[in-house]
Formats: structure tokens, C-alpha cells, sequence
């Protein structure tokens, strides 16, 4: 089964006057796994879907919904995939790949057929992002090994972290779907900093590997005009292209980050000083 939500767009005028509730409404995707199912939010910002499938009891296959206007949902789109649990497969169009935990898929526009199961005892948990195409690319996956991984941060100011690339252009061809896994090193919490913004692109961040009981803040808006919204673990958020993107932990953990928009470019970023953010 798969299931979806629609979101719409906001003006940060807008923004600045909403309520706890009313933030968490519009940004705020609070469930994503539930057994046997995919569950799929389309957004307004470039049109990118955030979701989740979660095959428990059986093989559960990626199926259109009423947004796309289409027989296939990768008829005009293309697809990212991170397994977060224990290993599992995804085939598309008859094609087999296995994932283990922290490995990723890229599904390129036009492919048919994409069936999430588990591969034995381990439960598999798949994020995903999505996005418009108008090209097809080759699906690709991409292992541990094939990341591009880059330390940052530092334990003096509690964000030292790891940066792995996962799907990005240096290693896989997409029209404009991004996603890659930041790791905090155990005893750091705060991501992602320097906070800035990139006009050029929306982004979505998907929290996970949190111990139970424990919180994320996530915080957005424009960098003089800052809110935040409380997360806790297999949670995500749409950040829109006007918005920072930073969080702080009451402990350490990892999120992935999703992007779509006018470039490619990873480091195309309005940087923001810290001390000037309100």
C-alpha cells in the first residue's frame, strides 16, 4: 500500500506568525514507517517527496499516487533510497540490489517496477526522496565504500561530525535529486554549522540513529527570524529555500539530507555567522 499527503508552500511572512502547532503541521513529517506500507509527503518545494517503506510481513511495491498524474510513479521522476535498519533488497524492473544498513539506491526516471522487501531476518527501513526528472539515469547503487566522506566541525564548539555523499554528481548522475548522511561523533549535537541558506535549493532532513527518550531541535526561517521545531527519532522536515537548516541534540545522532532545485552545486551556500543569527 502506498499512501500520501499533499503540503503547500509558505511565505516566511507567513511563517513568522504561526503557532508550535501550526509549524509542526506544515514542516513537520512525524510518521513514516508503519508495516507494510510506503507513506509519502508531496511538497510544494520543487515538488520533492519525503518517505518512508517499511516491509515487514511481505514485498510492498512503490506505487503512483493522485499528485503525480501518472501510470508509474518514476515516469517523470527519479528516486533515492537510504536503508536506515538491517539489510534488505530493492528490486526494480526485475533487477535485484541489496542494501545494508547506511547504503543507498539511485532509481533513475522512467523505470517501471520498484519493490521494497526484506532479505531475512533483519528488518530493512527505507528513506526516500524523490524528485522531478527529465532525463533518465542509470540506477546506481551506492555502497559504504563508494561514499565521499568528509570530516567537519570541532569538539571545542560540540559538532564534530562526518559527512558522507551519497547521491550527488560526483558519484552518481541525477537530474537534481541530492542526498547524503551526516554521523555526530559521539559527545557532539549541533548540525549543521555554519547555519545558511541556498536560494537555489529546498532540502529535507530525516533524524534517526537517536536513543529513545532523547530530542532533536531543529531549527528554520530566515537566519534573523529563527524558529524551531522538536523531533525525535525517524522524523524529518522540509526546509525551504529561504529557510537555515541547523538542529541541536540532547544527544548525539545522524540525519540524512535530501536536495532539489536549480544546481547541483554542494557547496553553493549563503553562509550565515553564528552570532548573528535572532
Amino acid at each position: 500500500m502506498t499512501n500520501s499527503e499533499f503540503r503547500y508552500a509558505h511565505h516566511p511572512n507567513d511563517v513568522k506568525k504561526y503557532t508550535t502547532q501550526e509549524l509542526r503541521e506544515h514542516f513537520l513529517i512525524p510518521e513514516l514507517f508503519k508495516d507494510d506500507e510506503i507513506n509519502l509527503t508531496y511538497s510544494m518545494y520543487d515538488r520533492f517527496i519525503v518517505g518512508g517503506a517499511f516491509p515487514v510481513s511481505k514485498p510492498i511495491k512503490l506505487e503512483t499516487i493522485d499528485e503525480l498524474k501518472a501510470e508509474n510513479f518514476l515516469d517523470r521522476r527519479e528516486l533515492g533510497i537510504i536503508n536506515v535498519g538491517g539489510t534488505g533488497t530493492v528490486t526494480v524492473d526485475g533487477e535485484k540490489y541489496t542494501l545494508a544498513n547506511k547504503e543507498a539506491l539511485y532509481v533513475g526516471q522512467g523505470k517501471k517496477e520498484v519493490i521494497f522487501e526484506k532479505s531475512g531476518a533483519e528488518q530493512p527501513v527505507f528513506y526516500l526522496n524523490s524528485a522531478p526528472a527529465h532525463h533518465a539515469f542509470p540506477t546506481k547503487k551506492v555502497g559504504k565504500e563508494d561514499a565521499e566522506v568528509i570530516e567537519l566541525g570541532d569538539a571545542k564548539y560540540a559538532n564534530k561530525r562526518i559527512l558522507n555523499k551519497l547521491i550527488v554528481n560526483s558519484i552518481v548522475e541525477t537530474c537534481q535529486l541530492q542526498m547524503g548522511m551526516t554521523e555526530l561523533v559521539e559527545g557532539n549535537v549541533w548540525n549543521t554549522m555554519p547555519p545558511h541558506t541556498h536560494e537555489r535549493r529546498m532540502e529535507a532532513y530525516f533524524y534517526f540513529d537517536l536513543e529513545e527518550g532523547q530530542s532533536v531541535s531543529h531549527f528554520m526561517g530566515q537566519p534573523y527570524e529563527t524558529r524551531h521545531i522538536f523531533l525525535q527519532n525517524h522524523q524529518a522536515v522540509l526546509s525551504p529555500e529561504w529557510s537555515i537548516h541547523a538542529g541541536a541534540g540532547t544527544t548525539s545522532y545522524t540525519f540524512i539530507w535530501g536536495m532539489a532545485g536549480e544546481n547541483l552545486d554542494y557547496g553553493d551556500m549563503d553562509k550565515v555567522a553564528v552570532d548573528a543569527l535572532k
